[in-house]
């Protein structure tokens, strides 16, 4: 007569784990949300998540060359670095302007217009009431000549970035340009936009 193992204690059969439901601890839960919310930001902040300039394709060849620093010695990244530092106090670095201040630069005919007008601008300042965009603008202190006592290259390379940048679309500004407006106008005092509008295009 052979034993019944399953019923003697002692025995592997007795022993043999088995399946429970048990809980899982809160903190162990607490603990994972936390790991899924940092892990969440740090990818938000390292991942380039809606980084234009990741995703954002450029269109054309001739789109990607306005961003790149061009063969007639003007160079972008130094124009935005002179811009960040002289202009964007009143125009603002994403170039929208500040009221009572500058008027905007994105978009701006004054901007898009000729070379031989906006190096003026600069060179020798502006005042009176200005129209950008179908808008009069008034700027009490006007603008003074914050171009005058940059070099030629710099100049020319602030000038370029702000026709290039914020999605205007105009051709570079070289520093002979900029030399050319110093001969045809030394020591002139500051312009009105109506003046700058009789100077020629060329």
């Amino acid at each position: 007569m052979t034993p019944d193992t399953q019923s003697m204690p002692g025995t592997a059969a007795a022993t043999e784990p088995q399946a429970n439901w048990r809980a899982v601890p809160v903190w162990l839960l607490i603990l994972l949300l936390l790991l899924i919310y940092w892990g969440m930001i740090y990818f938000d902040q390292n991942g380039g998540w809606f980084n234009r300039e990741v995703y954002a394709p450029f269109h054309s060849e001739k789109e990607l060359a306005f961003y790149q620093p061009t063969t007639e010695g003007t160079d972008l990244r130094r124009g935005q670095q002179v811009f960040n530092t002289v202009c964007a106090l009143c125009h603002n670095e994403d170039g929208m302007g500040k009221p009572n201040q500058g008027p905007p630069l994105a978009g701006s005919e004054w901007v898009l217009g000729a070379p031989n007008r906006l190096i003026r601008i600069p060179m020798f300042g502006l005042t009176g009431p200005i129209t950008v965009k179908g808008q009069q603008m008034i700027f009490p202190a006007g603008m003074p000549p914050m171009g005058a006592g940059l070099p030629d290259d710099d100049l020319a390379a602030v000038l370029s970035y702000m026709r290039q940048a914020w999605g205007n679309k105009a051709s570079p500004i070289t520093p002979e340009q900029v030399k050319a407006v110093k001969v045809q106008a030394p020591n002139h005092p500051q312009f009105t936009p109506e003046e700058i509008m009789q100077v020629p295009e060329k």
